[in-house]
């Protein structure tokens, strides 16, 4: 089944708290997910997806609605089906969201929506996923949540007066949810920026943070379109874990954020934003600048980024943000797997054109595993 609630295997929907038995769990159903069950489709494995969202994309769909992507569709496939648009064009987080629901159909995929992981162990030789009452054996799970499943919010925040509107970035969607008066957006980078020049069109803004830089390109403009193919060979082959330039700009990225690419700052001083420095606190209710200045304002925007959520999982390598690993490898706990996060290889790994290289070698070594001690089956009808 593509979507909806999937059943099991032999065509028997699974019993209220039965256990059912898998090669493969891959928790989660976004780009990562499925370009994972793609992979392990077309391998022969006997695997299901799970993921939290009602529908296959959920988790675009719920982004601000003016969002749009920052590749072009030629670069925002996965494995198998070429992005439905054309190829030098931007598409928005819906198009993005219906695309990831007709690959799952197009492929077959085994993916099971509404179902909210909350528990990963070890028993024995083999791994446990719970979901509520719902319990799952598999001898390998893939984790591919992804980086944005916590959003992060100064601890000072629950210190601004209870009158200000307080939004996170994953919470926003457009300007009407916000109160007459101003705007400050904390936080400079691509998210912060473009929110930043939608909320200043009918109010006063302020954009806070350190400037992250922008791109040497404008994305969009005509000579991105020239240098586009050249941008991506280097963003996918060169800045890697596996070079000295790709691991500095991974520790440069990690610590400032990502250069702007549509946006330039004068872009943002041109529509009459204010751009200060970060914000370091709040005084008398209000936030508070590095310089010491306080800010009159009846909403605050957080843009302040995400980070992974691994608190379900009970294993000895999980780690607070991310396991140790090698391309998605936890070599600590045989047959864990980790995909769709930050430059888990190349700068490219979180972007829908790029994780599927890295779905395909996580596939290699599972498939690559030997089973403890059970028949292989076959994969997903269709696949």
């Amino acid at each position: 089944m593509a979507s909806g609630e999937a059943v099991a295997a032999d065509g028997a929907r699974p019993a209220e708290g039965a256990t059912e038995r898998f090669e493969v769990v891959v928790v989660g159903g976004g780009q990562a997910g499925l370009a994972v069950g793609y992979h392990l489709a077309r391998r022969g494995l006997r695997f299901v997806i799970l993921d939290a969202g009602a529908r296959i994309g959920d988790s675009w769909r719920q982004r601000w609605d003016s969002l749009r992507v920052f590749t072009p569709a030629r670069l925002d496939e996965l494995p198998g089906l070429p992005f439905p648009a054309p190829a030098a064009s931007f598409p928005t987080k819906d198009a993005v969201a219906d695309y990831l629901a007709a690959y799952a159909a197009r492929f077959a995929l085994p993916v099971r929506t509404g179902v909210t992981v909350d528990g990963l162990a070890r028993v024995g030789d083999r791994f446990v996923v719970t979901a509520g009452a719902r319990r799952f054996e598999a001898d390998n799970v893939v984790v591919a949540s992804g980086a944005c499943q916590r959003p992060r919010v100064p601890a000072f925040a629950p210190e601004l007066d209870p009158a200000i509107v307080q939004l996170h970035s994953s919470a926003y969607r457009n300007p009407s949810q916000l109160r007459e008066g101003g705007a400050l957006v904390v936080g400079a980078g691509n998210s912060g920026a473009e929110i930043a020049l939608e909320v200043a069109r009918g109010r006063r803004a302020w954009l806070s943070g350190r400037h992250t830089g922008h791109e040497p390109v404008r994305v969009g403009s005509g000579s991105f379109r020239l240098v586009a193919p050249l941008i991506w060979f280097v963003a996918m082959h060169v800045l890697t874990v596996k070079t000295p330039i790709g691991r500095k700009v991974r520790r440069t990225f990690r610590s400032r954020g990502l250069p702007l690419a549509r946006l330039r700052r004068t872009d943002l001083t041109a529509a009459g934003i204010e751009l200060v420095p970060r914000t370091a606190g709040v005084r008398d209710g209000a936030p508070v600048l590095e310089d010491g200045r306080a800010l009159e304002v009846a909403n605050v925007i957080w843009c302040t980024g995400f980070a992974p959520d691994l608190t379900w999982i009970d294993l000895p390598s999980s780690g607070e943000d991310e396991p140790r690993h090698e391309r998605g490898v936890v070599g600590s706990e045989p047959g864990l797997y980790v995909i769709g996060l930050y430059f888990l290889y190349a700068l490219t790994s979180q972007l829908i054109g790029g994780v599927g290289r890295d779905a395909e070698h996580i596939a290699k070594h599972i498939a690559a595993r030997a089973p403890t001690g059970r028949p292989r089956c076959g994969g997903p009808a269709g696949a």
